[in-house]
């Protein structure tokens, strides 16, 4: 699990959620905090977590915006209590999302490659050393530098 990268994916929506609907819709702090970490849980365990680690970064991206589509729509229903139409702030917030997600996630597939890498490391007691003569071109360039006075 990728702490920062939920930080930043909560961070990123709670900007939207809150900017979206606390615009268009007289809604309070608690409802929208609460929209904004439903939304994001389900997009990280659905999207990135499944979807980004089978499928990878375009289709995740594009799924990611449909299921912000209808978390936002459904639990604007639940939470959010307005006579105005709650699709079109959906649709708009699911947006400016999927613009994010691109970048969220190429940063998880980099630090996915960055702890494979890291993963496999030489144990220290099973080091070897090897021994090898001069080659004939090393004594070659010797006798070449003309910095050597190989004449004495």
């Amino acid at each position: 699990m990728n702490l920062k990268a939920i930080v930043i994916k909560l961070i990123a929506t709670m900007i939207i959620v809150f900017s979206i609907y606390g615009i268009f819709y007289d809604v309070s702090f608690f409802n929208l905090f609460l929209v904004g970490i439903l939304t994001t849980t389900i997009s990280y365990v659905v999207g990135d977590l499944f979807i980004l680690r089978r499928y990878g970064n375009v289709v995740a991206s594009i799924s990611d915006f449909f299921l912000a589509f209808l978390t936002l729509s459904a639990l604007g229903y639940l939470f959010i209590e307005t006579a105005m139409p709650i699709v079109a702030a959906s649709l708009f917030a699911a947006f400016f999302m999927s613009l994010v997600e691109p970048f969220l996630h190429a940063y998880m597939q980099e630090q996915d490659v960055n702890e494979k890498r890291n993963e496999y490391r030489t144990p220290i007691g099973n080091l070897q050393t090897e021994f090898a003569e001069e080659t004939e071109a090393q004594s070659i360039n010797r006798k070449r530098d003309p910095k050597r006075d190989n004449t004495k």
